[in-house]
């Protein structure tokens, strides 16, 4: 059977039939081929869908990080890839984006297995948005100017924008396409080769994608994903001296840990893509209250809340909140819990059973402290790794559930009375990533766009954009921009040539 998109499946049988035909990777993508890990040793892979053993991965170490990095630096050096023309590099970013859209379904199937993703929000949301960055840039190739300025009557000066080598990323395990995608073909496009290390839990539809970039003809080398912990490669990787940049995404911990890795070995610039504590501010005057509470209720729930950007502070005008906290209620009410893979599932599990009780921990520390629970419990389900949204009112701005970043489906409602208070509960966190104003009232969303600190803000919307404009935060939650032009400025370095005309 084909496991290439072939028509709308529609139940559950067919997207199991797809499941059965659909054969693993078989290891790690090094040089153009699968590869095992130096030592042999191999973890097991468990699936949130059901806790079974779905896979035995790689588990590589730092002579595999050599290995691809070398192998990566060769190709960099032997110019493959960095010699290209631009267009040529960006014609084959096109076809590997038309290859992921073909492979789509299969692709989808594996996120839901190894996530635990909804199957239809995998392919219709996370593989949409990662189809599209990759053929944005492709597109943006050969569009991209060096600068000439205009300086001393007799010299001329030409800055050029060169890649930087071997570029690192270690991406995480909530979007394993959408936000390794953020990052991998605007590295690409610049020229650069890239070692990847997929989350642990999650390795799968980054491998496959791997195997159809070369299908693609990006060259062996160019583009080489390693699999295993973060101690087994990661570190290594942070702390090889022929990775000349790393880019990151994941928790604020590891963040400042790779920092620190970079100051040990080569000073490698480190970009930060970190977590958030998103304030989601609600005015009386917003127009469509019904709809911010339906955005409300979507922005804490989409991916079960396992979102850097997740809409965990809900900031509602005093006069409105039993109005709004029940009608986010109403809509969370709507979810459908269950297997991924069901087409009707629009909630599924937790990634892996440690997280989960992490989330749910958290749920009965809040009770603990006198916040109000008003849906969900902390207990979670019975069986599997589902956690019902969770809801608390009169939650104090400074306890944890308000300054934590808990990464589950857990809303924290706070109000104020006028706008400096809004502003002050929105900037009373470490975390600046994500922000939204829902209002009628124009200059107040100017004046508060300006005073929030975050890196997106949102009017009368909520995680809304695309490929053209920056996606990235302030404080905590990191710096430097993926997606846009922007997202190339990592990738990169500027490099002055001055001629002597006299």
């Amino acid at each position: 059977m084909s496991t290439q998109t072939a028509g709308p499946r529609t139940d559950l049988r067919d997207w199991l039939d797809l499941t059965n035909a659909i054969s693993l990777p078989p290891g790690m993508w090094v040089d153009g081929e699968w590869s095992p890990a130096r030592s042999g040793r191999t973890t097991d892979l468990v699936t949130p869908r059901d806790e079974s053993v779905l896979a035995q991965v790689p588990s590589g170490d730092e002579h595999d990080v050599d290995r691809a990095v070398r192998g990566a630096r060769a190709a960099f050096e032997a110019r493959v890839w960095s010699g290209l023309e631009p267009r040529e590099r960006g014609a084959a970013l096109i076809r590997w984006a038309d290859l992921l859209d073909l492979h789509r379904d299969e692709l989808a199937v594996l996120l839901a297995l190894e996530m635990g993703k909804p199957v239809l929000v995998a392919r219709d949301i996370e593989m949409r948005t990662a189809i599209n960055a990759i053929r944005w840039y492709g597109e943006l190739a050969d569009k991209l100017m060096d600068e000439s300025p205009r300086g001393r009557p007799h010299a001329l000066a030409v800055v050029t924008r060169e890649p930087v080598g071997v570029v690192g990323a270690i991406t995480p395990w909530n979007f394993p396409m959408t936000l390794a995608m953020f990052k991998i073909p605007a590295a690409l496009v610049s020229g650069n080769s890239v070692v990847v290390k997929p989350a642990t839990q999650t390795p799968l539809s980054l491998l496959r994608s791997a195997e159809l970039a070369c299908q693609a003809g990006i060259p062996a080398g160019v583009l080489q994903v390693l699999t295993g912990s973060g101690s087994g490669v990661g570190a290594p990787l942070a702390l090889h001296h022929d990775v000349a940049t790393l880019t990151f995404t994941g928790s604020s911990a590891v963040g400042k840990q790779l920092l620190v890795y970079a100051g040990q070995s080569n000073a490698k610039p480190v970009w930060l893509e970190l977590g958030g504590k998103s304030p989601n501010i609600v005015f009386p005057d917003a127009e469509d209250l019904d709809q911010a509470a339906r955005t409300a209720a979507w922005a804490i729930s989409f991916n079960s809340g396992q979102m850097c950007t997740a809409g965990s502070r809900l900031v509602v005008h005093r006069d409105i909140r039993d109005e709004v906290v029940a009608r986010v209620i109403a809509h969370l009410d709507t979810h459908v819990v269950g297997d991924p893979l069901d087409p009707g599932t629009t909630l599924g599990p937790l990634a892996y059973r440690q997280h989960r009780e992490e989330v749910l921990a958290e749920v009965a520390s809040g009770v603990a402290a006198g916040a109000t629970l008003r849906h969900g419990s902390a207990r979670g389900r019975d069986e599997g790794l589902f956690v019902d949204p969770v809801v608390f009112t009169d939650v104090d701005p400074a306890s944890r559930l308000a300054q934590h970043e808990i990464f589950g489906p857990v809303l924290s409602v706070l109000t104020f009375e006028d706008e400096a208070e809004a502003i002050a509960i929105a900037n009373d966190s470490d975390y600046g990533l994500g922000s939204a104003i829902w209002t009628s009232d124009l200059k107040r969303a100017h004046r508060l766009a300006r005073e929030i600190q975050a890196g997106m803000v949102w009017v009368n919307c909520y995680e809304e954009g695309d490929t053209s404009v920056p996606f990235g935060g302030q404080k905590l939650s990191g710096h430097g921009s993926d997606r846009s032009e922007h997202g190339l400025d990592k990738f990169t370095t500027l490099k002055t040539t001055w001629i002597d005309l006299a």
